[in-house]
């Protein structure tokens, strides 16, 4: 019986997505639940498992095609047989080679991507591990040659993961090809472009700054970091103080966690922070939803949660959508200062960086205190110069005076 492999539902705002790698070719047999394809969406990559034991019998979608919701991927033929797909796989490994001859001369392009090369991503790190597999002297198909998890089901599957196809070299001499490396834009990477040059194509956007004095936060967290992680299993960090300031100005200046919809002003009583966090494949926002309601531990649960499977790819769509405001933290990585770029629908977004001493005069005294610079872009259409320096005062007065947040005032 020949069973139709579709484009699942991807979510409400997602009707498309990028084939990715097929973890089985035609004429495999598979077992019920294995992973067949990766699809990527501008936001998550969805596994397609196969919904019955059988055997691949046609590939309808190739690597790097746009497909539809609904659209057809694959043809299976269940039947008997299958059970044995995993073994099988296995016992075949020394013949596989053959599969993975094409386009040698595409593997030196991948191998000069520095230090990183060869170096697994998290989730290909995780299965190799959970397989016994040793992906040493795998040529890795990711960004500057670091294996991807497709990589691992490639070997698994029977020999060396085939390396990812490029685009063909546009027509005209250039001078310096033999030193460059194309390598196609990843589905979230070209919305992610899309999406920001639609902000500032669209937002009156603007960026208001501030510094912060974070003695107090520095203070309070060195005293009851300890404590607070054997009680609640988890690490205090900044980021669960911010997000609680952020609200709590909110709830105070309810246009910046508005959004406009076409000539309408939409209002939202409810508090979604989305918080950024970087991943190999490039940015993501997962979204912490109702977080007033949220203790300081239940934040940081959540951000940790988050930031692990985040970069593990095991981010479900719901989790990336709905937010009515969003933070950023440059500091991670050394940045003293940006201006960060609004998230749509969304109306602003606060910048967090790095906490640097610096000289401040203090009544009439220069003293050395540890200092953020804070700034919040914000769409000037809805959200007037007043309501966006307040709501940053409001929040750096929260950070400065920790008490603050446990009265809500």
């Amino acid at each position: 019986m020949a069973v139709e492999i579709r484009v699942p539902q991807l979510a409400e705002s997602i009707s498309e997505a990028t084939v990715g790698r097929w973890a089985v070719k035609p004429g495999e047999a598979v077992a019920r639940d294995q992973l067949l394809v990766e699809l990527e969406t501008d936001k998550v990559t969805v596994e397609v498992n196969a919904p019955e034991a059988g055997t691949l019998a046609e590939v309808l979608a190739q690597e790097g095609a746009t497909v539809q919701v609904g659209d057809l991927l694959a043809t299976l033929t269940a039947g008997a047989g299958a059970a044995a797909a995993k073994p099988a796989a296995k016992a075949e490994a020394p013949k596989a080679p053959q599969a993975a001859a094409p386009a040698p001369a595409a593997a030196p392009a991948a191998t000069q991507g520095g230090s990183a090369a060869g170096q697994p991503l998290p989730a290909a790190a995780k299965l190799a591990a959970e397989q016994g597999v040793d992906v040493s002297g795998v040529t890795g198909t990711g960004k500057d040659g670091r294996v991807t998890k497709g990589d691992v089901l490639g070997l698994l599957q029977g020999g060396a993961a085939a390396p990812a196809a490029k685009p063909a070299v546009p027509a005209g001499p250039r001078p310096n090809a033999a030193r460059e490396e194309r390598q196609r834009m990843s589905k979230l990477r070209q919305v992610i472009a899309r999406r920001l040059k639609e902000a500032q194509n669209t937002a009156a956007m603007l960026t208001t700054f501030n510094e912060v004095d974070m003695s107090a936060l520095m203070a309070a967290r060195k005293q009851y970091v300890e404590a607070f992680e054997k009680r609640h299993g988890v690490r205090l960090g900044f980021m669960s103080f911010f997000v609680k300031a952020c609200v709590q100005a909110l709830k105070e200046f309810p246009a910046v966690n508005a959004e406009i919809e076409g000539d309408d002003i939409v209002f939202k009583n409810y508090y979604n922070i989305g918080c950024a966090v970087s991943t190999p494949t490039g940015l993501v926002v997962p979204v912490i939803r109702d977080a007033d309601q949220l203790s300081f531990a239940g934040i940081e649960k959540a951000i940790a949660d988050f930031g692990k499977r985040a970069r593990d790819g095991k981010l479900g769509l719901d989790e990336l959508q709905g937010g009515t405001f969003s933070v950023s933290n440059g500091g991670v990585f050394g940045s003293l200062m940006s201006t960060p770029i609004i998230n749509p629908p969304q109306s602003a977004i606060l910048g967090m960086h790095k906490i640097q001493e610096r000289p401040m005069a203090i009544n009439g005294q220069v003293v050395i205190r540890p200092m953020m610079y804070l700034a919040l872009s914000y769409d000037h259409r809805i959200i007037d110069g007043r309501e966006a320096v307040s709501f940053l005062v409001r929040v750096k007065e929260c950070i400065e005076d920790p008490q603050r947040l446990l009265f809500e005032m």
